[in-house]
């Protein structure tokens, strides 16, 4: 296991890590593209059964698969695994449903505020105090909300579900007393019967589109456990050796890359209010990264001055 960096270094391999994951994160619009034709909840099942073996076969080799065997037998964090297993399975389905009905742009929009969301879940659960660059932050994001639904006429529901639902499993995942790969790992084990149950019956009815369908359908299907557990695992372990707001900015990857694929491969339109809502989006994570390098050079020079004292 790699230990923590120290705060003020910047390892390349966590870079190349963390950066590899947004990456990866940025184009897997184009292999859910590819399965657009196969229902949403085929797809998340299939996320769920193939993660389940490359994460088991990480924990092994790790030395850490008794800490999940623990956790299965401890009613607490079994609890808590199916709370951010339900928030995961929710991000997943309406992710992958989002990508099959031409809302990749909106997806992009949920993965831009989400940074800002967590932010506000801080200050409302956790009362911390936002600075004025933050704030400003928020509401220009709420003011890209707004003038969303009102041009449309309707809430932009996959953004808001996305942001919701990744933010509040975020914030709860803080809370599992879990590594990553082992949370993840309980995660997948947790859902397992739910996504094999829904895969049983898909296959009675004849609406499989496992080993049924074409040669492609299959074996996109079974790559699903790979581009699911991979980037997770990937940035789990890159993130532990990046400072956190050196991957506060680096997030921006995702979306930004979604957003590329929207509009340039799937050509979905950029009318006037997603002309006014995306750059409005920007300016507020401009200032949320602003305040982020703040925050960063303001510990830095209070742990100087602390070493000086000693």
């Amino acid at each position: 296991m790699s230990s923590p960096a120290d705060p003020d270094s910047v390892s390349p391999r966590g870079l190349v890590l963390v950066i590899l994951t947004y990456v990866l994160w940025g184009f897997l619009p184009l292999y859910m593209k590819a399965l657009a034709h196969v229902p949403p909840i085929e797809v998340v099942a299939h996320r769920v059964i193939w993660s389940l073996p490359i994460a088991a076969a990480v924990l092994i080799w790790q030395g850490r698969a008794a800490e999940v065997i623990a956790a299965l037998r401890t009613p607490r964090l079994l609890a808590m695994a199916v709370l951010t297993a339900v928030l995961i399975s929710a991000n997943w389905l309406i992710y992958v449903w989002a990508i099959a009905n031409d809302h990749a742009m909106e997806a992009a929009l949920g993965y831009y505020i989400n940074p800002l969301f967590s932010v506000f879940l801080g200050a409302v659960l956790l009362k911390e105090r936002l600075g004025r660059t933050q704030r400003m932050a928020i509401a220009l994001a709420a003011a890209a909300v707004v003038i969303m639904t009102v041009q449309a006429g309707r809430l932009p529901l996959v953004a808001l579900g996305l942001t919701l639902s990744w933010g509040i499993y975020a914030y709860c995942k803080k809370s599992l007393p879990l590594g990553p790969n082992q949370g993840f790992t309980l995660e997948v084990l947790v859902l397992c019967p739910f996504a094999a149950a829904i895969l049983l019956w898909l296959a009675l009815t004849g609406q499989s589109h496992f080993g049924t369908g074409s040669g492609a359908d299959t074996l996109l299907l079974l790559g699903c456990g790979v581009v699911t557990a991979v980037p997770l695992m990937l940035y789990a372990n890159g993130a532990k050796l990046v400072r956190l707001s050196t991957v506060g900015i680096l997030q921006y990857i995702a979306p930004t890359l979604i957003f590329l694929c929207a509009v340039l491969v799937f050509g979905e339109p950029f009318d006037q209010s997603r002309r006014i809502a995306f750059p409005l989006i920007w300016a507020a994570l401009v200032l949320y990264s602003l305040g982020l390098w703040r925050q960063y050079g303001a510990a830095r020079r209070k742990a100087a001055a602390t070493g000086r004292m000693q």
